[in-house]
């Protein structure tokens, strides 16, 4: 096995894999990537089982073959080497020799028939979406995701879909039990009949959104209990989590609360301000709604107290709530123009805080006794 292949290209190519490959694991090839070097190609293959990513880039291949080497310090290798080629070499006992001008690295292997299967993606049907589309919809909602293992249905996200023949609704939701994110785009493409829904992991779901950050257009497909995410020299694929999503639509109040429009930042900043008395302990604000003005507090015993004052058109009788304040940032983030609507449950009923225009986004937020 002998290929060159440009420093930069090869990289990048490796950085993909970092979040996918095993860090502690107990099979220690999951902790490598898998090179092939084929015609004019060389691939890079990473798994943890549960996801796998296949890339494949241009290169010279003087001869073909495969082997698994560390991600980790291959990675690091590569980073740290310069020059615009580098130069791969394997010998006979699995030990590969990485040249670059001066610098020359040797990395021991272990053989590539230990790892685990990739299936390929032929039989996949695809659907194209823009890569900033599905990057939208998991910046609104993977906030809210759960981290209880023993939930694992909330452990990742919701993803619908409908179609009328005209408008493909594309609906995304993510729940931890005391908030819920929802968001929906539109496109003109076709959309697969995910009607029932599919459950995205955590894991894998942050690495799709990866790829969103560098990629416009991708391709989707559902197969075989996986998500499959195609780019131009990329396939991600992820497991799916095989459990039932709740019935997220009935924590939607049908009636409803107080509504009170809000300057994004000026909120947002205020948010942030009370944030700074937080602790693992106790991060609690009390907004207090009064006439023209709202006003919020936060008062930690081991930290000490903030308070601040803002104007606002409100004529309503005078009420007090408590909210998580890291669940009202995270749902005030979202929102991407200037307005914020809250429609402020009475009592220990939710609170919606969505855009003041448009319906495709909104955030459900449970409040706090106080």
């Amino acid at each position: 096995m002998e290929f060159k292949v440009n420093r930069n290209i090869f990289l990048d190519g490796i950085q993909k894999t970092l979040g996918i490959v095993e860090k502690k694991t107990t099979t220690p090839i999951l902790n490598n990537v898998l090179l092939k070097a084929e015609t004019n190609k060389i691939k890079i293959i990473a798994t943890d089982r549960e996801i796998s990513l296949i890339s494949d880039y241009d290169a010279d291949i003087a001869e073909k073959g495969e082997i698994t080497l560390s991600a980790k310090k291959l990675y690091e290798m590569v980073r740290e080497i310069q020059g615009e080629v580098v130069h791969f070499t394997k010998s006979a006992n699995n030990i590969v020799k990485v040249t670059c001008q001066r610098a020359v690295y040797k990395i021991p292997g272990l053989p590539a028939d230990d790892f685990p299967s990739v299936a390929d993606s032929q039989q996949v049907e695809f659907f194209n979406i823009p890569g900033s589309v599905l990057k939208d919809l998991i910046s609104k909602t993977s906030f809210a995701m759960a981290f209880d293992e023993s939930r694992k249905n909330l452990n990742g996200v919701l993803l619908e879909t409908t179609s009328d023949g005209k408008n493909h609704i594309w609906r995304m939701v993510a729940t931890d039990g005391h908030r819920l994110a929802v968001a929906r785009a539109i496109t003109v493409d076709p959309c697969p009949e995910l009607a029932k829904g599919i459950i995205i992991p955590r894991k894998g779901l942050l690495e799709v959104k990866k790829l969103m950050d560098v990629h416009e257009n991708v391709s989707i497909g559902i197969h075989k209990n996986m998500f499959v995410v195609k780019t131009e020299n990329t396939v991600l694929k992820v497991n799916l989590v095989d459990a039932e999503y709740p019935d997220y639509k009935r924590v939607i109040p049908a009636e409803k609360g107080v509504s009170v429009t809000l300057d994004k930042e000026l909120f947002l900043h205020a948010l942030r301000r009370m944030n700074v008395v937080s602790s693992e302990r106790y991060s609690g604000v009390i907004i207090s709604f009064t006439a023209d003005k709202m006003t919020l507090n936060s008062t930690n015993l081991d930290v000490g107290e903030a308070t601040e004052e803002i104007d606002i058109a409100y004529t309503g009788e005078d009420m007090d709530v408590g909210f998580n304040v890291n669940y009202v940032i995270d749902a005030v983030s979202a929102i991407s123009i200037d307005n914020v609507v809250m429609e402020v449950g009475v009592g220990l009923k939710p609170t919606l805080i969505k855009p003041a225009e448009g319906d495709n986004y909104l955030c459900i937020v449970m409040p706090l006794k106080i």
